[in-house]
């Protein structure tokens, strides 16, 4: 045990004092925590560009005008009378939109005839697209309720049910609270991986025997090191950046040591198979943006091939990563989460099995 407490210390000494290693395993955390969550602080696109073609110029056009103005998702452009004009400047990208208010619009709105206004969008950029729909709809339809409530003696015309969109755990619809609870994990996974994988190589290069104790003491150090940061980005970084978090604390609390666990064992089997430092690098820098697509996250599994939804769901990327979120965003109880934990839990303890047959038992040449 005190052979364990000491190689537990010398891993924290070698881990500060091998500049690299450091920097992969502590620094980054801490730089990516605001690095990210900074670059997308608006969280929603604001004040997007459109054009407004009214082609009636009336008392309500003008009342729509005026409502769309008052919205924070978009800033009018320009007026116009041309459609073909507007169409023009959005095809130049000087507007992302165009709002069409036909010249028969007040007369097919008190007759309670339907269709009349249109909307056009530059769809390359759907964050866009959104934003200028969702405030072009509240605008348009707030302004024709109030018209036609001055016509209710002489019509029964009334605008279709609003449908209200409320955001059960993304509550602000934003697209920093959508992303980052689901790279968090993923920073943690890349720098145990690349950080262990390092510090591992190093010995070898260095001839150090690494023995029972020393694997037991670097595991219990960077188990230290990997838990520490999956608190400080779920606690810390999600209350400073107001992301959704604390669904279900107890259930995180059980699911971190879990995560980190796994990713040790997976991380000392890939660098038995390595020959330098940096090549734990290059597999980071080839798999990372196929773990993240490959993890439901930015794209639903169900839409993907079959085989390809196989792969995801056998990698354990994947099941941390929505594990996570359940927890930390939706809340789900915990008993929903024990096939990912037991999953994590087998794969983690395979990877230790042969990882530790590699490079403990086996007597290098």
């Amino acid at each position: 045990m005190k052979s364990c407490w000491s190689y537990y210390l010398r891993t924290f000494k070698d881990i500060f004092t091998h500049e690299s290693i450091f920097t992969t395993l502590i620094f980054s955390v801490l730089f990516y925590s605001f690095f990210y969550p900074t670059a997308y602080q608006a969280q929603t696109a604001e004040a997007l560009p459109i054009i407004i073609v009214d082609e009636e110029q009336s008392h309500l056009t003008a009342s729509i005008i005026q409502k769309v103005r008052e919205s924070p998702n978009v800033t009018v452009k320009a007026i116009t009378g041309n459609f073909a004009e507007a169409k023009l400047m959005v095809e130049s990208e000087e507007a992302n939109g165009i709002l069409l208010l036909p010249n028969n619009l007040s007369q097919a709105v008190i007759h309670g005839e339907s269709g009349g206004i249109g909307l056009y969008l530059n769809a390359s950029n759907f964050l866009a697209t959104k934003q200028i729909g969702l405030g072009l709809a509240a605008s348009v339809e707030q302004t024709l309720s109030d018209y036609i409530a001055q016509f209710e003696h002489i019509s029964k015309f009334s605008p279709a049910l609003s449908v209200h969109q409320i955001p059960l755990f993304n509550t602000l619809s934003g697209y920093g609270s959508y992303v980052f609870p689901a790279v968090a994990p993923l920073i943690i996974y890349q720098t145990i991986f690349l950080g262990l994988s390092m510090l591992i190589l190093v010995y070898r290069e260095r001839k150090v025997e690494l023995n029972s104790n020393a694997f037991i003491g670097i595991c219990l150090a960077i188990f230290t090191i990997g838990c520490l940061g999956c608190f400080y980005l779920f606690g810390f970084t999600f209350w400073l950046f107001d992301y959704p978090r604390g669904g279900n604390f107890i259930g995180m609390l059980i699911a971190v040591p879990v995560f980190i666990y796994c990713i040790i064992g997976i991380s000392w089997l890939f660098a038995s198979f390595l020959d330098m430092p940096e090549r734990a690098g290059h597999i980071i820098v080839f798999t990372s943006i196929p773990l993240f697509l490959l993890s439901g996250i930015a794209w639903p599994h169900s839409s993907m091939p079959l085989w390809m939804q196989f792969l995801a769901e056998i990698l354990p990327s994947t099941q941390i990563v929505q594990m996570f979120i359940q927890l930390n965003q939706m809340g789900v109880p915990t008993a929903l989460v024990v096939p990912k934990l037991i999953y994590l839990g087998v794969v983690g303890s395979l990877c230790f099995l042969l990882g530790y047959h590699r490079l403990i038992q086996v007597p290098k040449n």
